[in-house]
């Protein structure tokens, strides 16, 4: 036993003296060390949580993305076939257009002007239709200016006469209207 004037040993630390915590490492307890690995648990949860919505948001973005895709190409699959068909309506409206010059109105032109009604019918069926720009202002996504004619009665810009039927497919332009625009008449000097 060591008497109050007996130096102590130095490793030996009375159990009464005041303890600084600040030099005494103390170890982390199972809890703590349980909330951490639940907080950072819950972290990563979190993340992927959002990282789902994220990937679930992209999915359904792409489902109507495809079905609006699906939908146009549905829409305009024609496209291609009605661009070649139109040649051939030209040229039967052309023959109406020959014979009515001839005062021809027997019974071959009367079928023909019936079979250019069904053409018009099954384009417009399809979504086809002819675009009547007589009297519009010129609009060249829609037009194709092939002349230009002095025009007192009508502003300059005018389409005045069709030349070439222009055809539209649902809002898209199968063929523009070949047409003849006005332009202002020259003034007459003196």
């Amino acid at each position: 036993m060591n008497t109050p004037n007996e130096p102590t040993d130095p490793n030996q630390i009375p159990v009464d003296a005041p303890v600084d915590e600040t030099t005494i490492p103390v170890e982390p307890s199972m809890a703590d060390l349980m909330q951490a690995k639940l907080t950072q648990t819950e972290q990563q949860r979190d993340e992927y949580l959002r990282m789902l919505k994220e990937k679930q948001a992209e999915f359904e973005n792409y489902q109507k993305r495809a079905a609006r895709d699906r939908d146009l190409e549905r829409q305009y699959a024609q496209m291609p076939l009605a661009r070649n068909l139109l040649p051939v309506f030209d040229n039967l409206e052309r023959a109406v257009q020959a014979a009515k010059q001839a005062g021809d109105t027997g019974p071959l032109i009367q079928g023909v002007q019936a079979t250019l009604l069904q053409w018009l019918d099954l384009f417009k069926r399809f979504g086809i239709h002819r675009m009547e720009p007589v009297g519009q202002p010129f609009n060249p996504n829609h037009h194709e200016a092939i002349m230009q004619q002095p025009s007192a009665e009508h502003p300059a810009g005018t389409v005045l006469m069709v030349v070439q039927s222009g055809f539209t497919i649902h809002d898209r332009v199968l063929r523009p209207a070949h047409v003849i625009i006005s332009v202002a008449a020259p003034t007459p000097t003196e």
